[in-house]
């Protein structure tokens, strides 16, 4: 009986091991890609006509917890969030965490190109403030899924610029279940106006994937 017991324990902690270790997989969610890409581009490249930042290349465990955010009203449920609150019900029509999962999956393997810089701001001064961000976005931007930050090389610098602001005014990065923005909108914080906010991006946009 104890050796019938002891196997079925076993069995279990595989089931629950493989349930937390489950990837995505990218042919399937390349089909639910589709409701993504009527904002976000075909390739992932962004579309800053309809505020949509560039997804491609971005890690598929930070794209996988921004949707789960955003279904849980954790991001995109503030009010001044008029962008967030937009892609929210878009993160509702994946409707388990597979297909998030696969999704994500899908959007890592893309390769839209970056956009050229819209912001005007001093890149090298930009440099000196990204000291702070450095310590987890890593020297070249490549984001660090040990430190839970995401990659930055490649975003548009315009929404690199809003989601600071966002920081900083509390619309995002406030939630009590956002843990990891609850961490990040001090590091905003340092960023004393909008000089500066401008600068960082600046110099983000000069980084090379």
């Amino acid at each position: 009986m104890k050796t019938i017991y002891g196997i079925l324990l076993t069995l279990l902690g595989i089931a629950v091991a493989f349930t937390v270790q489950a990837k995505g997989d990218a042919k399937r969610g390349q089909q639910a890609y589709a409701v993504c890409q009527a904002c976000h581009g075909a390739n992932g490249e962004g579309n800053k006509a309809l505020n949509a930042p560039r997804l491609a290349g971005q890690q598929d465990w930070y794209v996988a917890r921004q949707v789960q955010n955003f279904k849980a009203g954790i991001r995109g449920s503030n009010p001044k969030d008029v962008f967030g609150m937009q892609m929210r019900p878009m993160a509702m029509t994946l409707a388990t965490d597979q297909v998030v999962e696969d999704v994500a999956a899908y959007i890592a393997t893309l390769k839209g190109k970056v956009s050229a810089p819209t912001v005007k701001g001093d890149a090298k001064a930009g440099k000196v403030a990204y000291a702070i961000c450095q310590a987890c976005h890593g020297a070249q931007g490549e984001g660090s899924k040990a430190l839970n930050a995401p990659k930055l090389a490649g975003q548009q610098d315009w929404y690199l610029v809003r989601q600071l602001q966002n920081f900083k005014a509390g619309i995002r990065g406030t939630h009590a279940k956002d843990m990891f923005g609850m961490q990040m909108r001090p590091m905003a914080m340092t960023l004393a106006n909008d000089a500066a906010v401008n600068n960082v991006a600046a110099y983000i946009a000069s980084l090379k994937e």
